[in-house]
């Protein structure tokens, strides 16, 4: 019970932790700050900040590297990083902050899809457990479309007008009209990016169980993979180059929480529990940017939010719910076989 609360806590902290992210990726993209080099720089920090553990914790399972599990750690960093983060990234510029934290909603239902599709998880429709994490799953879906598809009345704390004198309102406002078509596909190929992320994670550390090792060498191949993909496409200095500004408290926040601790937390709770578990918490990062906008940003809160946010968290606790019953009755026939090989054993 107690490894259960702690992955949950570990899980929370990693939501908290992005969505602080969210709002403050949103402002410096809006002030146009280069996407990959955003990547770039964020994983270069998370590297130093993961290095000394790796290097004191984990120095001898290093020599362990093949090139097997060096395939998985470039694939987990491609989808990862330049797929997942990337176009996430893009959507964000795009949209806003609530919408683009929106899809990441989707990221469970596109993750248990993949994980049946390539038998890394069974679809029980059979059991009770199997049938509560589809229908858990279901309101996700439900709610995240709800959020996206309806708008209904759009309520605010305070008046309109009053944004105006608000600071934190003309931070976040860039001026730009969203391009909410491009943004859309941009988050959509994030999802499906995250979604193999998952699996290839599961993949990996089923042949390499070494978190903060692991988690080096997938920051520094994303590092010099953002590098390389942001040189094709840009090679002005301006667009690499840094100020004494929000843009660096990002990257820092982003490379050391975002990243260093998010990894070794979601690298965590997959070893332990399977790739669908740690997305399954998403959709509380949608609830916590939207609160945020809505109390400090000034913006609105719609209906259809209000509604879809209400289905995804009832849809999130039916599916951890069936996630833990399947989880004790997999340990109880690991209990039963035990000792039925022991009786044999003794006989």
């Amino acid at each position: 019970m107690e490894g259960g609360v702690g992955l949950a806590i570990g899980m929370l902290t990693v939501q908290v932790i992005a969505a602080t992210l969210q709002l403050l990726s949103r402002v410096i993209l809006g002030q146009g700050m280069f996407v990959f080099a955003l990547m770039t720089y964020r994983h270069l920090i998370a590297s130093l900040c993961l290095a000394p553990f790796a290097f004191f914790r984990e120095r001898e399972c290093m020599k362990k590297v093949n090139l097997l599990v060096f395939m998985w750690i470039f694939l987990v960093s491609f989808f990862g990083v330049i797929i997942a983060i990337g176009f996430f990234y893009y959507g964000l510029r795009d949209t806003t902050a609530t919408y683009a934290t929106n899809f990441i909603n989707l990221i469970p239902i596109v993750t248990f899809v993949f994980s049946i599709t390539i038998r890394v998880e069974k679809l029980r429709l059979n059991a009770k457990d199997g049938k509560i994490m589809v229908m858990g799953a279901t309101l996700c879906l439900v709610g995240a479309l709800s959020t996206a598809m309806y708008t209904g009345k759009t309520f605010y704390l305070r008046n309109v007008a009053d944004n105006s004198n608000n600071l934190l309102f003309h931070l976040f406002d860039d001026g730009m009209p969203p391009n909410w078509t491009r943004g859309t596909i941009f988050l959509v190929c994030s999802c499906l990016g995250y979604g193999f992320w998952f699996i290839a994670q599961f993949k990996l550390y089923k042949i390499y169980p070494h978190t903060y090792s692991a988690n080096l060498l997938i920051c520094i191949t994303a590092s010099f993979q953002s590098m390389v993909v942001g040189l094709c496409i840009d090679r002005r200095m301006a667009s690499w180059a840094l100020g004494w500004n929000l843009q660096l408290i990002t990257i820092f926040y982003s490379g050391a929480l975002a990243t260093g601790a998010t990894f070794c937390l979601i690298s965590w709770a997959i070893a332990k529990k399977g790739p669908t578990y740690p997305s399954m918490f998403n959709p509380l990062c949608l609830v916590m940017v939207a609160i945020t906008e809505l109390v400090f940003f000034g913006a609105g809160i719609s209906l259809g939010s209000l509604i879809g946010m209400s289905l995804i968290i009832l849809g999130l606790y039916l599916f951890l719910w069936g996630k833990n019953m399947e989880i004790q009755s997999e340990d109880h026939l690991v209990i039963i076989m035990d000792g039925e090989a022991a009786v044999k054993l003794l006989s």
